[in-house]
């Protein structure tokens, strides 16, 4: 149970590293290319949620991610033990809201930096961080896992 932790540990300590670079060795909107156009990062600010959707409402973050922690760790404790894939979903969605957290109580905004562009349709991505990729990854993984388990759950059944 303890490596989940660590999982959890290790997103959040590379999240607030990453951010941290940034806020020291780059100026809010400087752009440096990784792989010119597709990969930069770019100092950014969000105030809100993704896309800085809900600008300002930091009472209302604080609040929803509380609850986000406290639903991930009593599914953690209750509902995954045995069940490696959703244990491991659970920390890294645990390590990237308390990365984002952190930000958003400390800071006031949450530090993005990662610029992508997908070339084939020509689309920007919203700019991102370390928390914000492992939020994604969680939830994918989550996918997985309630797809597997319902095709489990079907074979058990017949």
């Amino acid at each position: 149970m303890f490596i989940y932790y660590g999982i959890a540990l290790l997103i959040i300590a590379v999240d607030q590293w990453t951010k941290w670079l940034v806020l020291k060795n780059m100026e809010l909107g400087e752009r440096i290319p990784v792989i010119e156009p597709y990969l930069g990062w770019l100092s950014h600010r969000n105030r809100g949620a993704a896309w800085g959707m809900l600008e300002g409402q930091m009472w209302l973050f604080g609040i929803i991610t509380v609850a986000v922690i406290i639903g991930i760790l009593y599914y953690f404790h209750k509902h995954a033990q045995g069940q490696p894939l959703f244990q491991l979903s659970l920390m890294i969605l645990l390590g990237g809201a308390i990365g984002n957290f952190i930000d958003r109580m400390v800071r006031g905004e949450v530090v993005d930096f990662v610029d992508v562009l997908i070339p084939v349709i020509n689309y920007e991505f919203p700019i991102f961080n370390v928390a914000d990729a492992a939020l994604t990854i969680g939830v994918v993984l989550m996918i997985i896992y309630i797809i597997y388990d319902e095709k489990q759950q079907k074979k058990k059944v017949s």
